[in-house]
């Protein structure tokens, strides 16, 4: 399993390289509204290859996951998955020069490996040390690397270039995904399946409204997409973005404030 995403990965990058060579003219840091999709027509084809992938596939089988296993158990399950995480936000930290962000996702992956019954709860938080996360997409923003076009991947989504390129790198910075010996080098997948059934099952309603219900839900994901993650990587300096997720920033599932 873990072999063929990593095949499935490396065929990823070579398309993003290739055929994704478009620098986005906003550079590193673009404006918060500003929008660089010289793809769209290939990614609304995509879009609407998601959508049927969500709509047959993914959507019914969040619901039943949901519907099914208990919250406690659902929130557990996630918590599972961000702590199998940790040793990747690790070396993504120092690959960022971020000692205290190394040290922090070193500490949380030892709490909760161990008090926290393998990362199935979250101890770290209660001790004052919350979560942390990051990728190698965010790595490459802190190296100067800008953003690039805006794409949606098959399966995976909305992205840009430089994330794209962040995702492929991340199956192999995680360092348990190379414990042959203990068999946790396949459990990654799983995890973040498992989590991703969870979110969908949970945020359902919300999903379904950007997705289904929007005038325009290519672009909304867009929107919301762009500017969740520039909010996320502008960090301390990001007072000139807005969180999407935060309700005093909650965005109109009908409208495409960048128009």
């Amino acid at each position: 399993m873990t072999r063929l995403l990593r095949i499935l990965a490396v065929l990823l990058m070579a398309s993003v390289v290739t055929g994704c060579a478009t620098q986005s003219p906003y550079g590193r840091n673009p404006p918060p509204g500003a929008v660089h999709d010289p793809y769209e027509r290939t990614n609304r084809g995509i879009h609407q290859f998601n959508l049927g992938v969500d709509r047959s596939l993914f959507r019914p089988a969040a619901k039943s996951y949901v519907a099914i296993v208990p919250p406690s158990m659902v929130t557990s399950f996630s918590m599972f998955a961000d702590n199998f995480s940790e040793p990747g936000n690790v070396v993504n930290a120092m690959l960022q020069g971020n000692l205290k962000r190394a040290g922090t996702a070193t500490a949380r992956f030892l709490i909760n490996s161990t008090i926290g019954f393998a990362g199935l709860a979250d101890p770290a938080t209660e001790f004052g040390i919350p979560a942390d996360h990051t990728d190698f997409g965010e790595t490459l923003h802190v190296w100067g690397v800008g953003e690039g076009a805006y794409v949606e991947l098959p399966v995976f989504g909305p992205s840009t270039q430089r994330d794209s390129v962040g995702l492929v790198v991340d199956f192999f910075t995680n360092p348990l995904s190379y414990a042959r010996n203990s068999g946790v080098d396949n459990v990654g997948p799983y995890a973040e399946v498992v989590q991703r059934l969870g979110e969908r099952g949970t945020y359902s309603d919300t999903v379904d409204a950007i997705l289904y219900e929007s005038a325009d839900g290519y672009a909304q994901l867009r929107t919301i997409y762009l500017q969740n993650r520039r909010y996320q990587l502008a960090g301390e300096s990001g007072r000139d973005f807005a969180d999407p997720y935060e309700d005093e920033f909650s965005l109109d599932p009908y409208e495409d404030p960048y128009e």
